[in-house]
């Protein structure tokens, strides 16, 4: 006590008693938490180790696409807000996207709005990557689709987010075109009334409506190349709707959606915005998909590889049906989700609604087939260990062939006036 009022003393006849007094805290004392102000921050000179002063709450990051966009956030300092259902452990890999300190994590229930308001309530940009391609007897399609993120949309506004970022499919329609499937796809249908769920509650979000992702970890070509997809008793044939000769594709490469994503986030002229993330070559399903088995050493000259109608293939049918009724453990990685809904989808062609596309108006080069293909599809090369004697001894796949518009005019018009009788091919009318 002595040696206390003697500091007191000393510090009077400093003339700085006021200054010195301030510091001295006591255990009693209640302290308010200020409003972190995350502008007035150090900011460093950009990189991993600085932060861009943007907290950014990614949903679905633990996800194919989410992996890419959570990289490129890491990559330019921003601190991201991971929400996981389930297990942490497989979050676990996200942590070394950002430094440290930057990368936060915090459970989440979709159905819980209290849950994702924990979520955004730091965050100034929002972006909503969650989505399944099948039913589970959890979540139905309007669970993930139309309410989920309604509802995120909806906290988000209440929240003060300036930027909310939502992913949608580029053939959603209020009605879908049909292929085989009475009244189209459910996951279309109901992916185009989750955008209008979140303009209603954020007019200002921006959207993304993206054909096939491929890339590595993908799954469009892990689905194709899925032994499930093919039926093992008619050989190495995979079954297409129409041959895939009816339907038009432009699969776009994952890095590329994520910088489009990445430009939009600071883009005035995104906010309220819907764009097309399609990529720059169309081509037939049918050269798609042998081009594709071509890179991986899989044609008709060497007898592993082979299409055959996917209507005329009830093995095919049957085994999607039963995978959809009864959604197993192994959808993610092993089926990929293969169900009816997904056959539908695969036979329905890209096509524009007239949106602005990510080339144009987010200033995005998109990669060609040709440069990114290749190396997605080396993880199922029939011949990966062969050792070849010399380089000509490699075989090089075939460019993919691009369909003309003469040539996908006549495939449209023979879907239109034949409707399911269109996969008969015309010499047999």
């Amino acid at each position: 006590m002595a040696l206390a009022m003697k500091g007191v003393q000393m510090a009077k006849q400093a003339n700085f008693a006021p200054a010195a007094l301030q510091h001295f805290n006591y255990s009693t004392e209640v302290r308010r938490p200020r409003a972190m102000n995350t502008a007035a921050m150090k900011r460093g000179r950009g990189g991993r180790s600085s932060f861009s002063g943007d907290v950014v709450t990614v949903f679905g990051a633990n996800g194919f696409i989410g992996r890419s966009v959570t990289n490129r956030l890491g990559k330019n300092g921003s601190q991201m807000i991971f929400p996981y259902r389930g297990e942490h452990y497989k979050m676990m890999r996200l942590k070394c996207v950002g430094d440290l300190g930057q990368v936060l994590f915090t459970p989440l229930e979709l159905k819980d709005e209290d849950s994702i308001r924990r979520a955004v309530a730091h965050s100034n940009i929002v972006i909503n990557l969650l989505g399944r391609t099948w039913e589970t007897r959890n979540y139905s399609f309007e669970d993930v689709n139309i309410t989920g993120p309604q509802r995120i949309a909806k906290v988000c506004k209440e929240m003060g987010v300036q930027r909310l970022v939502h992913m949608s499919h580029v053939n959603a329609r209020e009605e879908p075109e049909v292929a085989f499937l009475k009244g189209g796809s459910r996951f279309l249908s109901t992916k185009y009334q989750g955008e209008l769920a979140v303009k209603s509650e954020f007019p200002e979000a921006t959207i993304f409506r993206c054909s096939d992702v491929y890339g590595e970890g993908d799954s469009f070509v892990n689905y194709w190349f899925s032994k499930w997809r093919k039926p093992k008793a008619t050989g190495p044939y995979l079954s297409l709707f129409g041959k895939g000769e009816l339907t038009m594709k432009q699969p776009i490469f994952h890095s590329d959606l994520a910088t489009g994503i990445m430009n939009s986030l600071h883009d005035p002229e995104a906010v309220g915005q819907t764009y097309e993330a399609m990529g720059p070559q169309r081509l037939t399903q049918h050269d798609l998909i042998t081009y594709m088995y071509d890179c991986a050493t899989r044609n008709k000259e060497l007898g592993n590889f082979g299409i055959k109608e996917l209507m005329l293939d009830p093995k095919t049918l049957l085994k999607s049906a039963i995978f959809e009724r009864f959604p197993l453990f192994g959808m993610n990685n092993v089926l990929h989700g293969n169900t009816l809904d997904r056959l539908e989808r695969d036979a329905i062609s890209d096509t524009s609604d007239g949106y602005p596309d990510m080339a144009s108006a987010l200033g995005v080069k998109l990669s060609l087939l040709e440069d990114k293909m290749p190396f997605a599809c080396s993880m199922y090369d029939q011949y990966a260990y062969y050792h070849y004697e010399t380089v000509e001894e490699k075989p090089v796949p075939k460019p993919p062939q691009l369909v003309s518009l003469s040539d996908e005019r006549a495939a449209r018009q023979r879907r239109d006036e034949k409707g399911l009788l269109a996969i008969i091919p015309p010499s047999l009318y």
